[in-house]
């Protein structure tokens, strides 16, 4: 139930790069409302400018968006209509206005939703990867190591696997893609999506390191990986084992990794089951989450 008094939350995408892409529902939606909550007021009022608008705005980053979300409760108790945009794409994706639309729930304030532009899904639509059931993991961490570990937490992973990557980390990204989850999976690395520059590459994940390495237009502009997930039959072998009564290299893991950490102890499997390190690790990290070893 909505409170009787107050306004209404729209969730305004905003275009990933062409202007173009801005709805005609969406600018209506800009022009009507009382004040725009925006992830960079700059970037929103150039976008502003363009159509022609002038609206009042109100910053709302990762920074503030705690600090700033209770006085703009309070604005659409009053009777405010709020416009909410990150910008670019759709806000609350990976951008800020998750708090916000969380709070106007919890406060029975009406949120609409004006959909539009999302690199993820923009991406996901032409990757040329299944598309019925996919997992969207955000941007990978920027240190290797918890990166590795990450994908290696992601293996067995059957959904299509969406990723956004910073330009300058993603060949390093796809090299730990590729030793995680083998050089012969199928990916996709969408980027600068609905920009001049707009191009997509389609291959295995060894194929497209090689391509990051020759071509450097590769690693410029705003970058999202679409990955296929791990075959259900790999998926289901690696999880009971080769025998399937949890293989030779299990039978080695489990007692190492009572008595020493995941790391060390899947390297010294490796050695003495004679598999690769990262086989060794993926198995480690999913007995872990299994059985709750060390």
């Amino acid at each position: 139930m909505t409170h009787a008094a107050s306004g209404r939350l729209y969730v305004v995408a905003t275009p990933i790069g062409n202007l173009g892409d801005l709805s005609a529902r969406a600018r209506a939606t800009l022009d009507a409302c009382s004040l725009i909550a925006a992830e960079d007021t700059r970037r929103t009022g150039t976008l502003l400018n363009a159509f022609g608008l002038s609206k009042p705005m109100l910053s709302l980053h990762e920074h503030n968006e705690s600090l700033r979300t209770a006085g703009l409760i309070e604005k659409l108790k009053g009777g405010a209509s709020i416009a909410l945009v990150s910008d670019a794409g759709t806000p609350g994706i990976n951008d800020p206005g998750f708090d916000l639309v969380r709070a106007c729930a919890a406060a029975g304030i009406e949120i609409v939703a004006i959909p539009g532009p999302c690199a993820l899904i923009a991406a996901l639509s032409i990757a040329g990867l299944p598309t019925d059931r996919f997992c969207f993991e955000g941007f990978l961490p920027a240190r290797r190591a918890a990166r590795q570990e990450h994908l290696a937490a992601l293996a067995l992973e059957t959904r299509t696997l969406v990723f956004y990557e910073a330009p300058h980390r993603v060949r390093e990204a796809l090299e730990d893609c590729a030793e995680s989850f083998g050089g012969e999976r199928p990916a996709a690395v969408a980027r600068e999506l609905t920009k001049l520059h707009e191009t997509l590459y389609r291959g295995a994940l060894s194929q497209l390191v090689a391509h990051a390495a020759a071509d450097p237009a590769f690693v410029r502009g705003e970058i999202v990986l679409v990955i296929a997930g791990a075959s259900p039959a790999a998926a289901a072998a690696a999880s009971t084992g080769a025998d399937g009564h949890g293989g030779a290299l299990d039978r080695v893991l489990l007692p190492l990794l009572e008595e020493l950490p995941l790391k060390q102890a899947a390297h010294l499997a490796a050695r003495i089951a004679e598999v690769r390190d990262n086989e060794a690790y993926k198995r480690a990290l999913a007995l872990k989450q299994a059985y709750g070893a060390r």
